[in-house]
């Protein structure tokens, strides 16, 4: 059988059917009332024993619970019933929504009825208010007496995504760095200073990468060829890819960087420390400059064209261009550029990167 629910005198009464009435043609077992609750705070429960004793149970719960029967301020010492008074009376409506549960139409609410009626000067009387009632007025008293700390967000030390790790003391002896990335078919590569200027700025075609098998003699003509062509510096930065292992389709192409990136670091890492040949990761770079878009990166050609046009009409500009180096490469960042446009602009804001990066930690 199906239970049904009823409410008598503020308790409610679970029942089953045939309780009070009997069909005439069918047996019952004698049935009992098991319990009533209590709808003020639902946790009484009243036993029973039959249906000639529900008026005696009901008579007997008409008194109010005793937590019903206590006012808001019984429930709070002078001191607390004070410290929330005072917020109440004093908070405007955007220090009042700092408050769990005064967001919004609450906290204005407040702010309406202590001007009108002025402040408030028992805790009972903020139940007066619309919106609030006992229960979230008691919430919201707890709230102000123990506010919830938020959380600080964590800055992510993007400085930590440079190995092997920098000390800044290096950084400090450092006249100039040389950032590389290396693409699909050919390398860019950026020389800046420590007062970020630009000194050079190309990049070289690499023919024997990715044709046919990694041939090693091959790959290490091209990279040789380019290394022959940086200039001195103190520290030299290579990207490091983001691709992940677990992406088959483009298993090749992380094979690439890496045969490539391991050739950078042999013929360039020097026998004595500091290290002078690091590592530096693609998406920490990204979030430097804003152009993650999940765990993907964007395009940085936006941002360099951006930094290009500062250099000139900015007194202390992020970077400083050489006139020629700006009419060089002022069409290299345009939608389907084939002329190198990608990895010229991440060798840039990886030289960037690196120098702000290690001047913030």
């Amino acid at each position: 059988p199906y239970l049904h629910k009823g409410i008598y005198s503020g308790l409610i009464l679970f029942q089953l059917p045939g309780l009070f009435c009997r069909p005439q043609h069918f047996s019952f077992p004698e049935l009992e009332l098991r319990y009533l609750q209590c709808t003020c705070c639902w946790r009484s429960r009243v036993p029973v024993a039959g249906f000639e004793t529900l008026d005696a149970a009901i008579t007997s719960t008409s008194v109010p619970c005793k937590k019903e029967s206590m006012t808001l301020d019984a429930c709070y010492t002078t001191e607390q019933r004070d410290t929330i008074l005072r917020l109440l009376n004093t908070a405007t409506p955007s220090e009042l929504a700092g408050v769990k549960l005064l967001r919004g139409h609450k906290s204005l609410n407040i702010v309406e009825y202590r001007t009108k009626n002025g402040p408030f000067k028992t805790l009972e009387s903020v139940v007066n208010v619309p919106l609030l009632k006992h229960k979230s007025a008691v919430t919201i008293f707890n709230s102000i007496l123990n506010p919830v700390k938020k959380e600080k967000k964590v800055k992510i030390q993007l400085a930590k995504f440079i190995r092997p790790e920098v000390d800044r003391s290096w950084l400090e002896d450092a006249n100039s760095i040389v950032s590389l990335v290396c693409g699909t078919n050919k390398i860019a590569w950026t020389h800046v200073d420590r007062g970020m200027t630009l000194l050079d700025w190309q990049w070289v075609d690499c023919p024997n990468f990715l044709k046919g098998t990694y041939m090693a003699s091959s790959y290490l003509s091209d990279v040789s060829a380019v290394v022959s062509l940086l200039p001195s510096a103190d520290f030299y930065i290579l990207e490091k890819s983001s691709i992940s292992v677990q992406n088959t389709a483009l298993f090749p192409v992380m094979a690439h960087m890496r045969t490539v990136e391991a050739m950078l670091f042999a013929l360039l890492e020097p026998r004595n420390t500091p290290p002078e040949v690091l590592n530096m990761m693609r998406t920490a770079v990204g979030r430097h400059f804003g152009l993650m878009v999940g765990e993907s990166r964007t395009s940085g050609a936006e941002t360099v064209r951006q930094l290009m046009i500062e250099s000139v009409t900015h007194k202390l500009p992020r970077v400083n261009f050489p006139p020629e180096l700006l009419v060089k490469y002022r069409n290299s960042f345009k939608m389907g550029s084939k002329r190198g446009g990608e990895e010229l602009c991440d060798a840039l804001l990886q030289a960037v990167a690196f120098y702000e990066l290690l001047s913030e930690f």
